[in-house]
Formats: structure tokens, sequence, C-alpha cells
């Protein structure tokens, strides 16, 4: 860059995308009205009442003669596309042979209007034989009943240390203590339901999804419907909130897509509120067993966590129990460090990544055992993390799981969180109502996490920048917002780098004609890998630019500068000669001011953070409200602290909802007992506070912004803090554990509990 300036980078710039948001609204997959969508069926699906049954048959012929049905399609039609050809467990497109939950799409109704399609559904006849349903950790681990049966089991796959074994491993521990507990079921609840649209033209397919990663969806697609790469187009609207569970696509968007090839005209599918609740992914669903020791005065010396993965009814996410194993140990340097997996099916909704994917977990875990021992040892929980913590000298970390953590303050972020929830005054206004016998006592909830992002680094991602004639920009990323505010983060590196106003810049994305490379938006990898790619590119057309102006204005490259300020060339030390961008641009010729990067980071990094939350809970009927939340979030260099406090507000709320109030339920039979938002709470904004953000900036030598990613960071944090908080409030009445979600009706359980024990202890 050359010149001095004031830089846009770090400043709170308002987002650019919301204007249009705001007035003309976004265009989502539902409102689509494009000419190849034109005279588009619609699709509706029919879905397995039964979480678990074989299909004796199906008759679709009274529907078929119900006006406006095109075709009924089943999983037949498919033939060898239905299936996964050498999976031990194969998640067919449409069910054949076996349903495994309730939910799973069993046959396609394709109709003129979509109420015919309600209709028509209705009158397809599927013929099921029950059999016994497999849910819950103990019937996955029995095999008395197999999802899969030619597998032998339903752990689908077991890693880490064995176990049950490594007791000597809490030798020489003065206290050793541990628990088994649930991190619950939860489902995502984007603002916008599944989508998906598809027109075959040409040998051709065009597919429209609600999707975060185009270039993922289209390797999907044309992999599942055995199709080139280069046949099948993806196009990504506006995204209504994805949180992981849109990452590529999954079967239910395939089938639209093929339907598209099989009926001769394009095809379109919205789902209902009800089908997202039991159809698309979930998230968490473990059973963790914690093991922890350490001496008196509060150091940890051991911690064991042995868990079980439920992925619901087909192994789609694998690889989520070796996250939460990679990150066992989180904030600490403990000594040994062990941890063991188990990962099974059940007749459930299958599970995969949500916000967060696989560390939430492990943060809870290590956060629920450290407040544990301090409990246990009489401790401050306080104290116990500030001894126990990763100190600063010793980054880069290599953790026990083998993490490399980058960079960190972890004991600084716990103190200014601290220090700005006024903890000590906290601790005393708890002491004066417990004094006072209050019905409304206070609780004091604490979490210390680092967590990993940009996990696949080696995968890099892509940026173009290009200058036009005219003086404008378009940027071309891989990466693909829903929600994070890409188009104002680009157009800020682009106008650091060049000087183009970002009102000037054009983001583009989730195209894979117009950008066939790229990877996509997920692990909050964004910033640290697209957006570095578009700061490469345009320092790289920046480059390009100075030989070019240098030809126009007969100097040598040496001598031409960039007014950052004015986005204009000239001649170092001269007036007079002064080139727009657009001069420059036009002086390219056909070859055009354009450079395409592809950013690969050397490693992962490694955020961190520190949260206090504070809650009331009213002892007579148990329930829980957070009253204010105080945290610490370091991503590293932030480009934007506007953009960084949406991405943690949003974190918080989900994460403090999933420790007060959601959870996934279902009966022994694998009926849904949550399949509406009339019985699955989601949080609302009248039970959440304003959160108070401290700001902290510790920057990574991992990519050249300083960045680490910020979009799970609050929902890691939050969790731990506001569960730690509601048990903290009934301690002192003998409560020790509240599983999640600390709903009222656990919160009086477990203190009625502790009431009944300690008189039964006076006797």
């Amino acid at each position: 860059m050359d010149g001095d300036r004031a830089s846009v980078l770090g400043s709170r710039v308002l987002r650019m995308e919301d204007h249009r948001l705001l007035t003309a609204g976004g265009t989502y997959v539902a409102d689509l009205r494009v000419p190849e969508l034109a005279g588009a069926a619609q699709v509706t699906f029919v879905r397995s009442p039964i979480a678990h049954a074989l299909i004796t048959g199906i008759d679709a012929s009274v529907a078929l003669g119900e006006p406006g049905v095109v075709a009924v399609l089943t999983g037949r039609d498919l033939g060898d596309l239905n299936g996964q050809a050498g999976q031990p467990m194969p998640e067919p497109l449409l069910a054949t042979g076996r349903v495994r939950f309730v939910g799973e799409p069993v046959a396609m109704v394709i109709t003129d209007g979509r109420y015919q399609g309600e209709d028509a559904a209705e009158l397809v006849s599927v013929d099921y034989e029950p059999l016994a349903a497999v849910v819950g950790f103990g019937a996955a681990l029995a095999d008395e009943t197999l999802l899969f049966p030619d597998t032998g089991s339903n752990v689908v796959a077991t890693g880490g240390d064995e176990q049950g074994a490594g007791d000597a491993m809490f030798d020489g521990c003065d206290v050793v203590l541990g628990a088994t507990f649930p991190n619950q079921r939860v489902a995502p609840v984007p603002l916008e339901v599944r989508g998906a649209a598809a027109a075959w033209a040409d040998g051709r397919l065009t597919v429209w999804a609600s999707t975060q990663n185009a270039q993922i969806a289209r390797a999907t697609i044309s992999g599942r419907l055995a199709m080139d790469q280069a046949a099948v187009r993806v196009i990504t609207p506006d995204v209504g909130g994805g949180f992981g569970a849109k990452i590529g696509t999954d079967r239910d968007a395939i089938a639209v897509a093929w339907a598209a090839t099989r009926v001769g005209r394009p095809v379109c599918w919205s789902e209902t509120r009800g089908e997202n609740l039991v159809a698309m992914t979930h998230g968490r669903s473990q059973r963790q067993t914690v093991r922890i020791g350490g001496t008196r005065d509060g150091r940890i010396l051991a911690y064991r966590l042995d868990f079980v993965q439920d992925l619901g009814a087909y192994p789609r996410g694998a690889y989520l129990a070796s996250l939460t194993r990679l990150m066992t140990s989180g904030a600490y340097e403990i000594p040994r460090v062990r941890c063991g997996y188990q990962v099974v099916v059940t007749n459930t909704t299958p599970v995969d990544a949500y916000r967060g994917a696989g560390r939430p977990e492990a943060t809870a875990a290590i956060e629920r055992a450290v407040d544990m021992f301090a409990a246990e040892i009489g401790m401050d929980p306080a104290e116990v993390r500030r001894l126990n913590v990763v100190p600063p000298g010793s980054f880069p970390y290599t953790s026990p799981t083998g993490a490399v953590y980058d960079t960190g303050d972890y004991a600084a972020a716990l103190d200014k969180v601290l220090a700005a929830a006024g903890y000590r005054d906290l601790r005393a206004e708890q002491a004066r109502r417990r004094e006072r016998g209050d019905t409304m006592q206070l609780g004091i909830g604490l979490s210390v996490y680092v967590e990993v992002t940009a996990g696949d680094h080696a995968s890099g991602e892509t940026g173009k920048v290009e200058v036009h004639e005219d003086g404008t920009v378009t940027v071309s990323t891989g990466s693909s917002p829903h929600g994070q505010g890409h188009a104002t983060s680009w157009a800020m590196l682009v106008q650091e780098e060049l000087g183009i106003p970002m009102a000037d810049v054009t983001v583009v994305h989730g195209d894979t004609d117009v950008i066939p490379r790229g990877t996509g938006t997920y692990g909050s990898r964004s910033l640290q890998l697209g957006g570095a790619a578009v700061q490469k590119a345009a320092a790289a057309v920046r480059e390009q630019a100075r030989g070019l102006a240098a030809e126009l204005a007969g100097a040598t490259e040496a001598e031409m500068e960039l007014d950052p300020r004015l986005g204009i060339w000239r001649v170092r030390g001269e007036s007079g000669t002064e080139l727009e961008w657009g001069k420059v641009a036009g002086q390219a010729g056909i070859e055009g001011l354009v450079a395409d990067v592809l950013f690969v980071a050397k490693s992962p990094t490694f955020p961190f953070g520190a949260h206090v939350a504070v809650v009331e809970v009213d002892t007579e009927t148990g329930k829980a409200s957070l009253v204010r939340h105080v945290t610490v979030d370091d991503a590293g260099t932030l480009l934007n602290p506007l953009l960084a406090e949406g991405q943690r507000h949003g974190g918080i709320a989900q994460g403090a909802a999933q420790a007060l109030v959601e959870e996934v339920l279902y009966d022994p039979d694998g009926n849904p007992l949550t399949a509406t938002l009339a019985d699955y709470a989601t949080i609302t904004a009248t039970e959440l506070p304003s959160f108070e953000l401290v700001a902290s900036q510790t920057p990574t030598a991992v990519n050249p912004l300083g960045a680490k990613g910020i979009g799970e960071a609050g929902t890691i944090g939050s969790t731990p803090a506001v569960q730690s908080a509601v048990i903290d409030a009934v301690a002192h009445l003998g409560v020790r554990h509240i599983d999640m979600p600390t709903t009222p009706q656990r919160v009086w359980a477990a203190i009625s509990a502790a009431a009944i024990s300690a008189a039964r202890g006076g006797q």
C-alpha cells in the first residue's frame, strides 16, 4: 500500500447488505422467479411416520389420479442412483426396503401446485412392518436390534484411548471424581428452512439450493447422480441461516435435482417447519463420562473423557467425535489427558454439524469437570481456572491430543471478563441473598475455552478481484455468506488495498459457473481463508496496475504511487499526472485487470475466550433467568468489530439456549416429541439480556490478516457458563449437578432431591 492514511480495517463499518435486505428483501429459494423455473412443478415428500420398519409395499395409484399430480417417484425409479455403493451403512435418496427414522423420505409427489402435493401425498399408501426401535445410547450399544443387520453392530466407529482403561493416570491425585451426563440433542432451526429448485435443459442440470457452499453441493449432487461435474451448475441465492446444517446438500435436495431430469420440467421444493424439525440434521447428542483428579491446592493433574456420539439413523457426522477428542483438554495445561469414544447409530434423525461441531461438546465436558473439581476442594472456580490454563509463554502449545494452539493468553481473558462482570461484587451479592434465604437466588457461572477454526485449512479458499473500465470492482469469492457480512468485509479489503470506495465493489458468490473453485463457509473459516485470498488478489491487482499506470504515464514502475485516499495513480513527486482506476484497467486490454488467488493457510487457528453468566433462579418454581452475560471472545485481529459482535451475539444466544431450554426428545418407539415449535423450546429475545462484550485481539501469524474464526466462539463459551450459573445458584441447597437443558422442572427436581437427601441425613 502506498501513502499514509487511516485504515478502514478495524473500523465499525455498517453492513452494506442490510439496505437491500431491509427494503427490497432477500431472495431465497422459495422466492425464485427466474426464467429457467417458469412452469415449475412442486415437490412434496412422503415421509415415514415410523422410526424403524420394513417397507412391504407402496401404492401410488390413488394419488396419481388426483388433479394436478404429475408423477409419484420412489426409490425404485432411482434404480442404482438410489444407493451408496460400497458404504457399510448406505443412506438412500428415497428409502427402499427399510425406514430408519420418523421423517425419512420414502416417495416424492410432484404436482402443478404445492397444496395439491400436500393432499396427494396423504393418498400414497405405504405398507410398513414395524421393527423394534433403537433409541438412546444404551439401546444402540446393546446391539439387540440393528439398524443395518449386515454390519453386525450399531457401533459405527471407536477411537482414541480404550474406554475404561488408564486408572493409573490418577495416581498421585488427592481428589478424584467423575460423573456421566448428556450433551443433549438440539435442532438448528434456521429461519429459512431447507429448499431446492432444479431445471434440466440441453443435457445440463442447474440446481438452486439453500446451502453454505455451492461447490461442495455440486460435487455431492454430481457424485450421487453419476454425472460429470461440468454438467451440473449450483446457484446459491440468499440463505437464511445455516449453522452447519446446510453444509453441502443432503438427500432431499439431491432427489429434487434428480426429479428435474426425470419429469421433463423444472421442479421446486421448500419444506415445512414441521419437516425441518424432524428431517434436517440435528446437532450435539453425546453421552459424556468425565473423570478429573488433582491436588487440594487446585492443580489439575489428570483428566479423562469417554463419550458416546449418537449419529442418528445414518453416519453422516462420523467426524464429529474426532473434533471433540481433539479439543479434550480445552484451555488447560493438564499433565495427563485421555479420551476415548464410540460412535453409534439410532432410529432418530441424523446428527451432523451444528454451530461448533464437536468443539462445544468438548468444552462443555471439561468445564463441567473443572467446576465439579473446584466444588469438591472448596476453591473458587475462577481461581482453579487461573491456576490451570495454558500460560502465555507456552505458545505455540501442543495439547495432549495433538492440537497445536497458535497464540493465546487465557489467563488475561479470564481476568478481563471477571473485571468487566464485577465478579467480587457478584459473589458478595450472592452471599447476601443466601444469608437472607431469598426465594430468588443468584448464580455465577464461568467458562474458559479454546476452539479450532479453519480445521480444513489445507483446502484453502479462492478469491478473485477484477477492476473494470468504469472503475468498479467485482470480487468473486469461494466463501458463501449466510448472514456473516462478506459483501462488507471483502469490500473493506478491496478499499484498503486499492483505494476504490466500498460502494463501487460488488461481491459475487455461490455460482459454480462463475466460481468453479471454492470450498464455502463452515468451521469459522471465511475471513482467515476467503478474506485472505481476496486481500492477496487485490494486492496482486495493485501491482499489475502499477505497471499499466507506468506505461500510460511514461514512467517506471518504481516511480508510480497510488493515492489510497482518492484511488488515483500518479508519478511520485509530480503533479498533473493522475490516472483513475478505470483508465488503468482499460490499458489491460482483453486480458483485463484481474487476479485469481487460492489461499492455503499453513495450519488452523485457535480462538479463545472466557465467559461469565449471571442467572437468577426462583427456588420455589425452578425457573432460571439469564440476567447478565459478559464475554471475552478473542478471534485475533478484527477486520470489522461490528460484524464480529454480530457473530458473537448469535453464538451466545444459541449456546445459552442449549443450556436453558432446547432439547430434541423421542419416545421409546422413536417418535419425535418436539416436532413443532410449540414443543421445541427455541429461545427468544425476551429470555436474553443485552450481552456485554469485552474486546480482546491476539493476532495469529497463520494468515496475513492475523484473523481467527469468530462464528462459533460464542456458542462454545456460553453453554457451560450458563449451565454452571444455574447449578451455582442452588449449590448452597446441596445441588451438585443439573443436566442440560436446565429447565424449571429439572431445577425444581434437583432442589427437591437435595432437600430430601438433607432431611434423611439429619434423621
